[in-house]
C-alpha cells in the first residue's frame, strides 16, 4: 500500500462517529446503571428505564459494528506515512495505543452484550470496571498524543484525521 497525506473521507467520519458514540457511552451511563441496580434488587425496571438502558446498549453495538466497518476499510485503504523527525519510540507508543483502542472497542461492547442481553455478571464488572477505567486510560493517551504530534512536533498527524 501506498502511503497518502490524510485520512480518506469514510476513515474520518467512522473515526470521529465512533469517537462521539464513545464518548456519549463513557460520559453518560446513568440509564444502564439504573437498570441494573434495580434488576440486581429484583425490582422491576419501568419502560423509561428499560428505553434508557437501551439507548446504552444499542450505542455500544453501533460502534461494534463500527469497529468492524472501520478495520475492513483500514485494510482496504491507504493509510497516512508516519511522520518523520520523531523519537522512534513514539511510532511504537502510538501503534500500542491503537491497537489497545481497538482491542477495548472490541471487548467493552461485547462484553457489554454479555452483560445486557446475556445476564452474565462477571461481564458487568469487567465492562463497568476494568475495561471502562482502561479506555478512558488509552483514550486520553490517544488525545494527549494527537495534541503532542500537533503542538509540540508540529506534525500533521492532528490535521490528517480532521480536515484532511
Amino acid at each position: 500500500m501506498s502511503a497518502r497525506s490524510a485520512y480518506s473521507v469514510p476513515q474520518r467520519v467512522l473515526h470521529w462517529l465512533m469517537a462521539l458514540l464513545i464518548f456519549f457511552n463513557l460520559l453518560f451511563p446513568d440509564g444502564m446503571n439504573a437498570w441494573r441496580r434495580l434488576i440486581r434488587h429484583g425490582q422491576v425496571p419501568t419502560p423509561a428505564d428499560i428505553s434508557s438502558a437501551n439507548i446504552h446498549a444499542y450505542a455500544g453495538i453501533a460502534v461494534l459494528l463500527l469497529a468492524v466497518l472501520r478495520l475492513a476499510v483500514r485494510f482496504s485503504s491507504d493509510v497516512p506515512a508516519t511522520p518523520d523527525g520523531q523519537p522512534a519510540f513514539l511510532h511504537y507508543l502510538a501503534q500500542l495505543t491503537h491497537v489497545l483502542l481497538y482491542v477495548l472497542i472490541f471487548a467493552m461492547p461485547l462484553s457489554g452484550i454479555a452483560a445486557y442481553y446475556l445476564g452474565i455478571d462477571t461481564a458487568a464488572f469487567v465492562h463497568g470496571g476494568p475495561i471502562k477505567s482502561l479506555l478512558w486510560i488509552v483514550v486520553v493517551l490517544h488525545v494527549l498524543g494527537a495534541l503532542v504530534q500537533h503542538f509540540y512536533f508540529r506534525s500533521d498527524v492532528l490535521r490528517r484525521m480532521t480536515i484532511g
